[in-house]
C-alpha cells in the first residue's frame, strides 16, 4: 500500500477486533485449566493459529479493493448455498446439528461464511437496483436472497446462526432506503410470531395451565380458521383500496397480513423446533423449571458472572470454569469466564470494544465512497451487534440460549476467520472512502 493509504487505515476498528481476539485466547486458555490447576486442553493454541489466520485474511481484504468483489459476489453466494446444501445432507453431526464439514476433530462451519457472502451479494443487489426497481419488489427479492441460506441453516438445524440473518436483512434494507413500512412489516411479523410461539409454552410449563385458552395457539383447526378469517378481511380491504383509494384500507390489509403470517409461523415453529430448542425457551422464561437440566447453563453462567463482582477473582483464578460448572465455557459461555475472572470492570471493557466497533462501522457507512460499500458496512454492523447482544444477554439470562458465539472471543476457527474477514471488508471500504 502507498504511504497515504497506510495513514487512512481505521486503526481503531483494527485495534478493537485484535484486542477482543487476544482476550479470547487468554480466556480459552483459562477455561482449559482443571481443578488441579493443570492445563487439560489445547484449544487455545488452535485459537492462536486461527486468530493469526483471520488477521492475515483481514489485512489481505484491506489491500484488495472491495469493488472487485462486486461482480463475483453472486458466485460466492451460490458457492456457500451449495456448501450449505451439501452440509445438510453429508455434514458432520455435532450436538444434534449437521452444520460441519471436515475430518476428525477438524472442520469448517459453512454457515459462518454464508453470513459474509450473503451481505456481499445483498449489497450488490441493493446497489444495482436503487431507483430502478419498485420498492416492494426490491424488498421482496432482498428477502429471498437472505431467506435462502437462512432456511438451509434452519434445516441443519442451527436456529441461532439462522437468526443472525434477520437483523442483517432489516438493517441493510433500511440503509438502502427501502420503505420503512416494509421493514416494520417484517419486524412486526417476526416479533409477533415469537410471542405467539412462546405464550403456549409459558402457560403450559410455567403457569401450569393457568390460561388454558392459550392452548388454541397450537390448535391446527383454530389457526386455520383464524388465517381464513384474516384472509377474508385482507381481501375485502384490498378490494376497498382499489375501489376507493383510501389509505385506511391499505392499513387493514397490512395488519391482516401481519396476523396471517405471524399465526402461520408460530404454528409451524411448534412443528419444526426440536425438543431441546423448546426447552431452551422454557428455561429462559423460568430457569427453575429444569434447574438441573436445561436451566443449568443459565444458572451456572449467572453465578459465574455474579461471583466476579467489581474487580473479578483474578486471571486464572476462576472456580466456576476450573471446576467445570459452566458448560461450553470456551465457546458459547466465554463471557461468563471472562466476567468471573476480570469482573464488572473487565466486562465494561468488552462492552466498550464492541461499542467502538459499532461506532466505527456506522462512521464507515456515512463516509463510504459508494452505496455498495455503505451497504456492506451496514450488514456487518448488524451481524456484530446481534452476536454481541444475544451472546452476552444469553450468559446473563436476559436472552434465550441460541448457541451463537461471541465473535472474536469464542473458540472456533470458522467463527473468528469469518469475523476477521468482515473487519477486513470494512477496513477496505474505509480506506477507499475518497475514491469517488
Amino acid at each position: 500500500m502507498k504511504a497515504q493509504n497506510i495513514l487512512g487505515v481505521d486503526y481503531l476498528l483494527l485495534f478493537a477486533s485484535v484486542t477482543l481476539t487476544v482476550f479470547g485466547v487468554l480466556f480459552i486458555y483459562s477455561s482449559g485449566i482443571n481443578s488441579a490447576g493443570v492445563q487439560s486442553s489445547t484449544e487455545y493454541s488452535r485459537q492462536i493459529i486461527w486468530g493469526l489466520s483471520g488477521l492475515i485474511l483481514a489485512i489481505t481484504l484491506l489491500v484488495i479493493d472491495y469493488h472487485k468483489l462486486h461482480n463475483i459476489s453472486f458466485y460466492l453466494y451460490l458457492g456457500t448455498l451449495a456448501l450449505l446444501l451439501y452440509t445438510c445432507i453429508f455434514g458432520k453431526l455435532v450436538s444434534g446439528a449437521r452444520a460441519w464439514l471436515g475430518i476428525g476433530d477438524y472442520g469448517v462451519q459453512p454457515s459462518e461464511f454464508a453470513k459474509i457472502t450473503t451481505i456481499l451479494f445483498l449489497a450488490r443487489y441493493l446497489d444495482n437496483t436503487k431507483r430502478k426497481v419498485v420498492a416492494f419488489t426490491r424488498f421482496l427479492i432482498s428477502c429471498v436472497i437472505v431467506f435462502a441460506p437462512m432456511l438451509l441453516i434452519l434445516v441443519q438445524p442451527d436456529l441461532g446462526t439462522a437468526l443472525v440473518f434477520i437483523p442483517i436483512l432489516l438493517i441493510m434494507t433500511f440503509v438502502a432506503g427501502v420503505s420503512v413500512r416494509y421493514v416494520v412489516f417484517l419486524g412486526a411479523v417476526i416479533v409477533l410470531a415469537a410471542v405467539l410461539m412462546v405464550l403456549p409454552l409459558w402457560q403450559s410449563y410455567i403457569m401450569e395451565s393457568a390460561f388454558p385458552s392459550l392452548a388454541i395457539l397450537v390448535n391446527g383447526q383454530f389457526i386455520g380458521l383464524a388465517i381464513l378469517a384474516m384472509s377474508v378481511v385482507g381481501a375485502l380491504g384490498l378490494l376497498g383500496f382499489f375501489l376507493y383509494k383510501k389509505s385506511y384500507f391499505f392499513w387493514i390489509v397490512y395488519g391482516a397480513a401481519i396476523l396471517i403470517l405471524s399465526l402461520g409461523l408460530s404454528y409451524l415453529s411448534h412443528k419444526v423446533l426440536k425438543d431441546y430448542q423448546i426447552m431452551r425457551l422454557i428455561v429462559f422464561l423460568d430457569p427453575s423449571v429444569d434447574a438441573q437440566g436445561a436451566g443449568w447453563n443459565i444458572n451456572q453462567s449467572i453465578i459465574a458472572i455474579g461471583s466476579g463482582g467489581m474487580q473479578g477473582k483474578g486471571y486464572l483464578q476462576g472456580t466456576q470454569s476450573h471446576y467445570s460448572f459452566v458448560p461450553q465455557q470456551s465457546t458459547d459461555f466465554i463471557f461468563s469466564i471472562f466476567a468471573e475472572e476480570w469482573g464488572f470492570r473487565g466486562g465494561v471493557v468488552v462492552f466498550g470494544l464492541f461499542l467502538l466497533i459499532c461506532f466505527r462501522l456506522l462512521r464507515i457507512i456515512k463516509l463510504a465512497s459508494d452505496t455498495f460499500g455503505a451497504y456492506i458496512s451496514a450488514g456487518l454492523s448488524a451481524m456484530y451487534i446481534f452476536h454481541f447482544l444475544i451472546n452476552v444477554g444469553m450468559t446473563m439470562g436476559i436472552m434465550p440460549i441460541t448457541g451463537i458465539p461471541l465473535l472474536f472471543m469464542s473458540y472456533g476457527g470458522s467463527s473468528i476467520i469469518s469475523a476477521m474477514s468482515g473487519i477486513g471488508l470494512a477496513l477496505s471500504v474505509h480506506l477507499r472512502r475518497y475514491n469517488r
